[in-house]
């Protein structure tokens, strides 16, 4: 298998500090600096949209406007002035008594391609004395495009190949850690996919698309969702013999309309008629939506 290996190196470093809380709070009292909100800015292009924003702030208010420039690196940049993207402006005002601005920019909708991964550098221009030297590299930021398509459930739906991590730790009776699944829109739940025999024969599991935010393409799957029995899984019955599913409550799941692929997050967990038995993990999973030739193609060649 080639074009469907899964080959993702993730490191997820999660910190958790509790910290005293008392009456008393404290305001910044320090220079005035100003700086990009972040260095990194991911942006989603939609057909409709007049621009997305790219923010900046400073550290203190002036009661005056501060007006400062940008300019465009050619270093790290692969998307093209005028072509992929436009600045509606190369200059950017802080109004007066506000902490904030924003760098304006139109993703030219029409030149980008679905499976487009385009994105610029731009540096703040100003004097040396607002650029804060703890926080020097934030006087730049890389700004990322991807396109943005209409959503269309029929494009989620017919053969589709699943790549699981779950399946790689747990494999039960599957020879791969991928299987092509056949899904079909819900009759009567909207924005839902049934996903059939989703990671285990004999268990079909839904998952629903969020597409009220298109810059926000979130998919959610219901709790309690059957996955499988245990005994065939794991080899014992540690609950009730039902292996739970659900959306991760850590990772947020996407969908990506143009390319028609959900990344999603499951957490899978046992329990005992409705009673915690323990969490088996949270796992990553690629859903490739294939047409029915590449269907063909995959159970003739890979045995899928």
């Amino acid at each position: 298998m080639t074009k469907y290996i899964l080959s993702a190196c993730v490191a997820f470093v999660a910190a958790f500090s509790l910290t005293a809380c008392d009456e008393e709070y404290t305001t910044y009292a320090g220079p005035e600096y100003v700086m990009f909100a972040d260095t990194l800015s991911t942006n989603m292009v939609l057909s409709d949209a007049e621009y997305f924003s790219v923010p900046l702030s400073a550290t203190v208010a002036c009661d005056y406007d501060r007006t400062l420039a940008v300019e465009i690196l050619d270093e790290g940049s692969n998307a093209i002035e005028g072509l992929h993207y436009t600045l509606l402006s190369n200059t950017i005002t802080i109004p007066a008594g506000k902490l904030a601005g924003e760098v304006r920019v139109k993703g030219n909708y029409e030149n980008i391609e679905a499976s487009d991964s385009l994105g610029f550098r731009m540096r703040l221009v100003m004097p040396e004395a607002l650029e804060w030297d703890l926080y020097k590299e934030w006087t730049e930021t890389k700004v990322v495009m991807y396109k943005s398509c209409p959503f269309d459930i029929h494009n989620f739906t017919g053969w589709c190949m699943l790549t699981s991590l779950l399946l790689y730790d747990y494999p039960g009776t599957n020879p791969f850690y991928q299987r092509l699944i056949k899904t079909e829109a819900h009759p009567t739940e909207p924005n839902t996919v049934i996903l059939r025999e989703a990671f285990y024969d004999g268990y079909d599991v839904t998952i629903r698309f969020q597409t009220d935010d298109p810059a926000n393409p979130l998919v959610l799957m219901d709790e309690d969702q059957v996955l499988s029995d245990e005994a065939s899984v794991f080899g014992q019955v540690l609950g009730d013999n039902h292996i739970l599913g659900a959306s991760s409550p850590y990772y947020n799941s996407y969908f990506n309309a143009c390319q028609s692929f959900v990344e999603l997050w499951i957490s899978v967990y046992v329990e005992d008629l409705g009673k915690p038995i323990g969490s088996v993990g949270q796992y990553y999973n690629i859903l490739e939506w294939v047409s029915d030739e590449e269907a063909e193609r995959l159970q003739r060649e890979e045995g899928l």
